[in-house]
C-alpha cells in the first residue's frame, strides 16, 4: 500500500512538473506573443515593448504564437512590367515591414509566410501600376528615388486599406533593367534621340551666334561711324581754332609770324643729309640774305 502511494505521489509530482512547464512561456525584447485558445486569441503579450519576461497561460488548451517585433524583409523575385511606353523592364525590388498589431497580423495573414504571400501580391500591383504610369527611359536613367517614393505610397495605401497590422518601413528597387534580347534596340533608339536632340540645339545655338554676331557687326559699324564723325568734327574744330589763332597772331604782327612760319619751315627741311637745290636769290632763304630778311 505504501508503495501505491509512493508511485502515484511520483506520478502527481511529474504530472505537476509537466502542467508547470506547459504553462509557463517568455517572451524577448525581440518579440510579441499572441495567446490562442480554441483557435480564438485571448491575450496580445509586449505587443508595445514593455511586457518582456516570464508569462504564464492555461496549460494544454492555450497556446502561444511569438511574432518578431524587429524589422523584416521581403525580398520580390525579378519580373518583367511593361512600362508606359510599352517596353517591358526585369524589375527586382524588396520591402521592408514590422508587426505592430500581432491580433490583426494573426486574423488577417496568420503567419509571416501569410504575409509574404499578401505583400508579393500588393507590391506586384503596385509596382505595376507605377512603372506603367512613367516611360522606361525615366526608369532606366536613374530616377529612382521619386520612383521608388511612388511604389512606397502605394504599397502603404494597400496595406492601410487591407488592415494587415503591419508598418511598412521601406521598398527599394535594387534593379530595373531592360531585358537583354531588347537592350541593344532601346539603347540604339534612345542614342538617336538624344542625338537628334543635341542637333536641333546645335543648331539653334548656331542660329543665336549668328544672331548675336550680326548685331554685333552692325553695333561695330554704328560705334566706328559715329567714332569718325566725331573725330572729323573735332578736327574740323581744332583746325578752325588753329587758323583763328594763326590769323590773330597775324593781325598782331604780320613780319615776326612770317619770321616763326620761315623758322619751322627750315626746321622741317633742313634735315641732316637732305640736299635742296634752289636758286640763291629763292625766297625761300630770304632771312639768310640779311639780319631783318630783306635784300
Amino acid at each position: 500500500m505504501t508503495r501505491i502511494i509512493s508511485i502515484v505521489g511520483v506520478i502527481v509530482v511529474v504530472a505537476a512538473v509537466i502542467a508547470l512547464a506547459m504553462s509557463v512561456y517568455t517572451v524577448n525584447e525581440r518579440q510579441s506573443a499572441l495567446v490562442v485558445q480554441f483557435g480564438e486569441p485571448v491575450a496580445v503579450i509586449n505587443a508595445n515593448g514593455d511586457e518582456e519576461g516570464l508569462h504564464f497561460k492555461v496549460p494544454v488548451v492555450a497556446n502561444v504564437i511569438h511574432f518578431d517585433r524587429r524589422n523584416i524583409d521581403f525580398n520580390m523575385e525579378a519580373e518583367e512590367i511593361q512600362a508606359a511606353d510599352q517596353e517591358r523592364l526585369v524589375v527586382d525590388a524588396f520591402l521592408r515591414y514590422r508587426i505592430v498589431d500581432p491580433l490583426r497580423f494573426y486574423r488577417t495573414v496568420r503567419n509571416e509566410s501569410g504575409a509574404r504571400a499578401r505583400l508579393r501580391s500588393i507590391m506586384d500591383d503596385s509596382l505595376r501600376g507605377v512603372i506603367a504610369s512613367i516611360p522606361s527611359s525615366d526608369v532606366i536613367s536613374g530616377q529612382r528615388s521619386g520612383l521608388m517614393d511612388q511604389v512606397q505610397r502605394a504599397v502603404e495605401v494597400q496595406v492601410d486599406t487591407q488592415d494587415l497590422g503591419i508598418e511598412v518601413i521601406d521598398v527599394r528597387i535594387l534593379r530595373a533593367d531592360l531585358p537583354p534580347q531588347i537592350a541593344e534596340r532601346v539603347f540604339e533608339r534612345m542614342r538617336s534621340e538624344r542625338e537628334q536632340e543635341a542637333a536641333r540645339i546645335r543648331a539653334e545655338g548656331a542660329q543665336v551666334a549668328v544672331e548675336i554676331q550680326a548685331n554685333a557687326d552692325r553695333q561695330s559699324t554704328i560705334i566706328r561711324a559715329e567714332g569718325r564723325a566725331t573725330a572729323e568734327r573735332i578736327r574740323g574744330e581744332g583746325d578752325a581754332e588753329r587758323n583763328a589763332i594763326y590769323a590773330e597772331a597775324y593781325g598782331r604782327d604780320p613780319e615776326f609770324f612770317a619770321f616763326y612760319r620761315t623758322m619751322r619751315a627750315y626746321e622741317v627741311s633742313l634735315r641732316s643729309g637732305t640736299p635742296i637745290v634752289v636758286p640763291p636769290d629763292s625766297d625761300f632763304f630770304e632771312y639768310f640774305r640779311s639780319e631783318s630778311g630783306r635784300d
